[in-house]
Order: C-alpha cells, then sequence, then structure tokens
C-alpha cells in the first residue's frame, strides 16, 4: 500500500544507538543483515563503511533523499518540544538531554542522505514493508527490526506481529526486536501472546537486556534464534 509522506516521522538511529539496543558484537560484523523499517538511520551506512553486509527495508525509500529532509524538518522541532515538555518519561544517558537527542536524528539523517543514493543503487535501500518480505528463505543471518513491531502496539494487531515475526524468522537465522514497550512506556500487550504463539509454532524466543535506555524500563530486546530453536527439536 503506498504511503503518504505527510503521515511519516522520518526519525533514524545512529550506528552506536544500533550496537547498544541489538547488543551487536564483532561477531556479528561478518554476518549478513536485514535491517527492517530503517526509515533514514544511518546504521546502514556506517555498518557498510567498516565492511558489514546489511540491506534495509522501508516504504519510505520509494521517496527522494530531499523529500525525506523536508519532511523531517517539517516534523523535528515539533518532536523536540513534545520531548523537553515530557522530560520524565525519558533516561537522559545516551541522549544526555533534548539537544543531544536532536543532535543525534540530525547526525543520522546526515549520514542516511549522504549514502542513500549510492545505496538506492546498490539495493542495499529497498522499498518492503513487513508482513511479506521479497527475500528467500534464510536469505540473511539476522534480521533487527528497530522502533516498529510493539512499539505501535494500539495500531498493529496481535495477526500483524505473529505473521511479522514469522516473516523476518523465515529470511533469517536470528531475529531481535527492540523495544518490548509501547508508545507510552508500557509492556506490549502483545508480547507475552506474541511469544506463546512463536512457542506453538516451535520457534524459542528470549528477553534480554541491553545497555541502551530511553523510554523508561525500555532495556530490552526479544531475541529469536534459529541456532537455539534447532537445539531443542
Amino acid at each position: 500500500m503506498p504511503i503518504l509522506l505527510k503521515e511519516v516521522v522520518p526519525l533514524g538511529r545512529t550506528l552506536r544507538e544500533y550496537e547498544l539496543m541489538f547488543a551487536l558484537t564483532e561477531a556479528d560484523r561478518t554476518k549478513k543483515i536485514l535491517g527492517c523499517g530503517d526509515g533514514p538511520a544511518s546504521f546502514n551506512a556506517e555498518w557498510t563503511a567498516r565492511g558489514g553486509s546489511v540491506i534495509s527495508v522501508d516504504p519510505i525509500y520509494e521517496f527522494s533523499g530531499p523529500q525525506i529532509r523536508e519532511r523531517f524538518d517539517a516534523v523535528i522541532d515539533d518532536i523536540i518540544a513534545n520531548v523537553e515538555a515530557t522530560q520524565d518519561r525519558w533516561v537522559w544517558g545516551f541522549q544526555q538531554n533534548p539537544q543531544g537527542l536532536r543532535a543525534n536524528r540530525v547526525a543520522a539523517m546526515d549520514r542516511f542522505l549522504a549514502d542513500y543514493e549510492a545505496g538506492q543503487s546498490e539495493r542495499r535501500y529497498q522499498v518492503a514493508e513487513l508482513p511479506t518480505l521479497p527475500f528467500i528463505n534464510g536469505a540473511f543471518d539476522l534480521a533487527l527490526c528497530s522502533h516498529l513491531l510493539f512499539l505501535y502496539s494500539h495500531l498493529l494487531s496481535i495477526e500483524f506481529h505473529l505473521a511479522s515475526l514469522l516473516e523476518l524468522y523465515r529470511v533469517a537465522k536470528e531475529v531481535r526486536i527492540f523495544p518490548l514497550l509501547d508508545m507510552v512506556g508500557n509492556k506490549s500487550e502483545h508480547l507475552d501472546p506474541l511469544r506463546l504463539a512463536l512457542e506453538q509454532e516451535g520457534i524459542e524466543t528470549v528477553v534480554e537486556n541491553v545497555d541502551y535506555e530511553f523510554q523508561k524500563g525500555g532495556n530490552q530486546m526479544l531475541r529469536a534464534s534459529y541456532e537455539k530453536t534447532r537445539q531443542t527439536d
């Protein structure tokens, strides 16, 4: 389904944030990675520059770099103002303060846009979205999904979440999802029933603490591992 750019809030995260959110290690640099819903994150640009292999998918990639930048410029002031008005809801560690948050989002956008055209020509940025991905079974070693599943539980049903997780698991040997909170900072109502549904499909999941927290209590990711599941078969 085509998306309207005016309905998108194009905020991206940096490589360092991805490393912390998903507990990425040097061993992960040898893996073929799928970034699902990456938007204007600089993860792809920075990871690729360091010799890594990653494909990012997002419906926003149907738009040009200038269009994405224009939309970012139109919303960033309101976003920072909202954060400043609700500072007690956030953990000011990595971001330090609202202006630090803004600086990180601007830096991610700048790095993304500098890489975007080249990345499109190299097929590192592809137009696609859950719950259906245009890749063969097992195309990736690792799939990452940042700030989409669970976060938008008020908009995306448990059925959508299950179909999306099964699709990610189809194309990747391991799946990591962050965060596990919804937009108001509560544990997603979908998390427990989703884990039970995945268990019934023969997929084992683990909730792990990570060294990143911006939403209060939002310092956990969900990991579904091909190797772990096969060991328990």
